[in-house]
């Protein structure tokens, strides 16, 4: 049996950790009456997650979008098959690429200053101190940041669609002889053919996007919250946040794309 000891224990240490981020995610929920008590601090987190993110999200969507015009329309090019071009990566870009790459660099930039601001409160016994005076911290600290990351996941996500597609319109001009007319015909209508007001490859993403912000800000929070020991603690904090939101962003985004496309049709 003492073989088996230490992974129940690491189990039971792993069950509750989830525990903790599941319960902090429903406590946030039941906290949404006092938003309009937050709404300033939640505005102020916006701008640290969104406008000060927004610079190196443009750039890393911009060159995925090119890096994946550039790979498929190789491949095209031997088929003589270039004009689909601008479908593929609109489509790309809009149901995978753009929430993804929007969400992972938040998770690396935002998310592990989130914990690593609040695990600095905690070691520092200033969470404790906000609970001695009655301030609840899942409504004072974890709300305001877990909103302001599901509102702006989802507004990255928009501007980092429109970049990467034009990232490849321009790769498919410059180096595969693809009109940029052709180009962005073929992109319109695969995001418009659907005849609805929204087309369904755009509203997935950005429901992609929009959960990712909610797991970031609730894994990144809950891993501060936990730090204990120190500036060692801290470090640790930040690193299982950024670990865990990567994790749960690629199962998310699978779990999404196959509920939205193979289960509902």
């Amino acid at each position: 049996m003492k073989l088996f000891a230490p992974v129940g224990a690491h189990l039971v240490q792993q069950l509750d950790r989830a525990g903790f981020v599941v319960d902090l995610l429903v406590r946030t929920a039941l906290a949404l009456r006092y938003l309009p008590r937050r709404w300033r601090f939640t505005l102020d987190m916006a701008f640290n997650a969104g406008v000060r993110s927004l610079p190196v999200t443009l750039v890393v969507a911009a060159f995925a979008g090119a890096i994946l015009a550039l790979q498929t329309g190789i491949e095209l090019r031997r088929f003589g098959d270039t004009a689909v071009l601008g479908t593929i990566t609109a489509l790309s870009m809009c149901r995978e690429m753009g929430p993804f790459i929007t969400a992972v660099i938040l998770a690396a930039t935002v998310g592990s200053a989130m914990a690593a601001e609040l695990g600095t409160m905690q070691v520092s016994d200033e969470v404790s101190a906000l609970e001695v005076m009655s301030v609840d911290p899942v409504n004072y600290l974890v709300l305001p940041r877990l909103l302001a990351l599901a509102i702006m996941c989802p507004t990255l996500t928009v501007l980092s669609n429109l970049v990467g597609i034009y990232g490849g319109g321009v790769v498919a001009q410059q180096n595969l002889g693809v009109s940029p007319d052709l180009y962005w015909l073929s992109a319109r209508e695969a995001l418009t053919s659907s005849g609805t007001l929204l087309p369904k490859d755009v509203y997935v993403g950005l429901f992609k996007a929009f959960v990712f912000g909610i797991a970031i800000a609730t894994v990144s929070c809950a891993a501060g919250l936990r730090a204990s020991g120190g500036a060692l603690g801290v470090g640790l904090a930040v690193q299982t946040a950024v670990r865990n939101s990567v994790l749960l962003i690629i199962v998310l985004g699978f779990v999404i794309t196959w509920f939205f496309y193979f289960l509902t049709g």
